[in-house]
Order: C-alpha cells, then sequence, then structure tokens
C-alpha cells in the first residue's frame, strides 16, 4: 500500500509539472516582444478566432513604419493560422504607402494621417466604383527620446521643446531647460535634434501637437514633411532612433517602441498635475476623447493635442489601415478581409499593449469591423 500510494504521488507530481512547464510556455513572449497575450503558439495567439475564408496567395502593402512592429506581431499570428496566404508590409513610410496604394501596386496602406482630398481623388483611379478609406486601427504616443548621459526624467513643455526643434534653444544648459529640471545636471553640450527625411505621418502629428500647443513658437503650417531648418535627419523611426543612439547630446521623436535600449522619454508638462510620460495607457486615454470627422464609411479621427487630463498623452498617433470600400481587386479582396478582420478583433487589438502600442478603444473599433465586413 505504501508503494502504491509513493507511485500515485509521483504520478500527481509529475501532471502538475507537466502543467505548470505548459502554463510557463503560454504566458512566455515571443521574438516580435509581444507579451502573454501575443504568443505564437495558436491558443497563445487565439489563433481560432482567425477566419481566413478563401484568403490565399500574397498579399503586398507598405505604408507606415510607427505601426511596422505592430504588423509584424500580426502578421507572424496571422500567416500560422492562415499559411497559404504571404503579407509583405514594407514600411516604407505613410507617404510611401499612400503612393503605392494610389497608384494600384499594394492591397492597403497604411498611414499615420488620414487621407487627404486629393488623394481620395486619386484613389478613385484605382477602386473601381469606391474611393480609398480610413480605418484607425491602432495608436501610439510619440515618444521624444533623448540620449544625455547623466540626466534621468528630463521634463520638457510645448514652448522649450518648439524652440529645441526649431534651433532656437541650442544647449542642454539652457534658462528653459533648466527651469523645468532644476534637479537636474544639464550639461554645457550642444543639443542635436533628429527629424525624419522621409515623408511621414509621425512627423505630421508630432508637429500638429507642436502647432496646437506651441503655436506662438512653432510657426510651419505642418504635414508630413519636416519644414524646419537645421538638425539632422533620418529615414524611419528605426533611423531617427539608431541616430539619437549614437549621439550623445541628441533628441528625436519616434514611436514607443523604438525608445529602447539605452534612451531616455521626455515627460511632457501639459498642464496636468504631473508631468506624462509616453505609455500605452496614457495614448488611450487621449485617443478615447477622439472625434470621428469622417463621413459615410470613413472613420478619419480627429484628436486633442492640447488635452491637459490627467494622465492622458497628448503626441499619440493613430495609424490607419487604408483601403478601398469598393472596387478591390477580386484576386487580393478575401486575404485582405481576413488580415484586416484579424487586426480588428479583440485578440488582434488585444496584443498591442505588450508591444508598446495602445489598442482603438471600443466605441471606435466595433465600427471599424462593421466596415470591413462590407468591403467589396
Amino acid at each position: 500500500m505504501k508503494l502504491q500510494r509513493m507511485n500515485r504521488r509521483a504520478l500527481t507530481l509529475g501532471a502538475l509539472a507537466v502543467s505548470g512547464a505548459l502554463a510557463l510556455t503560454a504566458c512566455g513572449s515571443d521574438d516580435t516582444g509581444s507579451k502573454s497575450g501575443g504568443g505564437s503558439s495558436a491558443a497563445a495567439t487565439g489563433a481560432s478566432d482567425i477566419k481566413c475564408d478563401d484568403a490565399k496567395g500574397q498579399l503586398l502593402a507598405d505604408g507606415s513604419s510607427a505601426q511596422k512592429n505592430a504588423i509584424d506581431a500580426w502578421v507572424k499570428n496571422f500567416t500560422q493560422a492562415c499559411n497559404g496566404v504571404q503579407v509583405n508590409y514594407k514600411g516604407s513610410g505613410s507617404g510611401a504607402g499612400i503612393t503605392a496604394f494610389t497608384q494600384g501596386t499594394v492591397a492597403f496602406a497604411g498611414s499615420d494621417s488620414a487621407l487627404k482630398p486629393e488623394e481620395v481623388t486619386a484613389s478613385k483611379q484605382v477602386c473601381s466604383g469606391g474611393q480609398g478609406i480610413n480605418l484607425p486601427m491602432v495608436a501610439g504616443p510619440i515618444a521624444v527620446a533623448y540620449n544625455l548621459s547623466g540626466v534621468e526624467n528630463l521634463v520638457l513643455d510645448a514652448p522649450t521643446m518648439a524652440k529645441i526643434f526649431d534651433g532656437k534653444i541650442k544647449n542642454w544648459n539652457d534658462a528653459a531647460i533648466a527651469k523645468l529640471n532644476p534637479d537636474a545636471k544639464l550639461p554645457d553640450l550642444q543639443i542635436q535634434p533628429y527629424h525624419r527625411s522621409d515623408e511621414s505621418g509621425t512627423t505630421d502629428n508630432f508637429t500638429k501637437y507642436l502647432i496646437a500647443a506651441a503655436p506662438n513658437d512653432w510657426k510651419y503650417e505642418g504635414g508630413k514633411a519636416w519644414q524646419a531648418k537645421g538638425g539632422q535627419s533620418a529615414a524611419g523611426s528605426s533611423g531617427v532612433a539608431q541616430g539619437v543612439k549614437q549621439t550623445n547630446g541628441a533628441i528625436g521623436y519616434m514611436e514607443l517602441s523604438y525608445a529602447k535600449d539605452g534612451l531616455g522619454t521626455v515627460a511632457l508638462d501639459t498642464g496636468a498635475a504631473a508631468p506624462v510620460k509616453a505609455s500605452s495607457d496614457g495614448a488611450t486615454k487621449a485617443v478615447a476623447a477622439a472625434k470621428v470627422v469622417g463621413t459615410g464609411n470613413d472613420l478619419a479621427l480627429k484628436l486633442d493635442y492640447t488635452t491637459k487630463a490627467e494622465g492622458a498623452y497628448p503626441i499619440t498617433l493613430v495609424t490607419y489601415e487604408i483601403a478601398c470600400d469598393k472596387g478591390n481587386k477580386a484576386e487580393t479582396l478575401p486575404a485582405t478581409k481576413a488580415f484586416l478582420r484579424y487586426l480588428a478583433s479583440e485578440q488582434g487589438q488585444g496584443i498591442l499593449s505588450g508591444i508598446d502600442y495602445a489598442p482603438i478603444p471600443d466605441s471606435i473599433i466595433t465600427k471599424v469591423r462593421t466596415t470591413i465586413e462590407g468591403l467589396s
């Protein structure tokens, strides 16, 4: 009897060990940087919720580099479930993506800014009987990252930031910066501001913030192309991040997912009780107050860049997937709908916070899901 009890105990411990190992596997992260909601197995990704339908072949897309890390995680999960589809997203920048879409060389594009009227007009040439529409799919804070030896928890406000990126404040020990950071040991070091060299929705959203929050200090009209003179330039968010990492005294704007590996991120003095750092929660709070300004099936949003709400991070962008509402190419329509459906699903949105992005609020993403089902 004693031997039987020992055997039963051994079997129980063995089962618990296996169960624990499985639980650890399910909670682990994958190489995309996603956490418990975005593992690579079918169980962890919720792949059973992905509807492949008749999707097959190659799906070409291009555009926003801001969402590239999110797209990579989504593609990995989607193609594991729908192994008959290859998704190739270049991430060449919002401007390049819209150009590719209006030229008909991609099935959909990603852009950190909604289509302009002239771009909608151009899209009608490739969307037979329809037009390009904006589908908000992923939100994310634009971090202002810096590389400054010995300085942590840097605080800036909009006017000071505008003067830095316009070359009006040139040194890190400038009185305006010192006033916002009384306890910091600011070096007598030249500031090296980095901006995007390519047309970018990240630039568009960053300068929209400066225009709205520092109108007396940022006199440029804004847009996807950088307009201020001076500073260093680099292609893509990854290029800006790399430039800042390599240069002591550098500062640049980029999506939070790129602001890693030793870079500090600026806390914004927005007028709230405490300065606000870039975070997924802060971005979600900012997007929750956005208004839908698109008409019909278009779901373009308007953000409040001057919010003083506690915890709301105002330099937040929304990346749109741009597709034809009607007139999509027959050979890519099933894959386009299946992929976009997954992105907008509860499971697809669920992985975003774990990889430094923010999900679209329910009040908006439910409209996106309905619109996707109607694509033709």
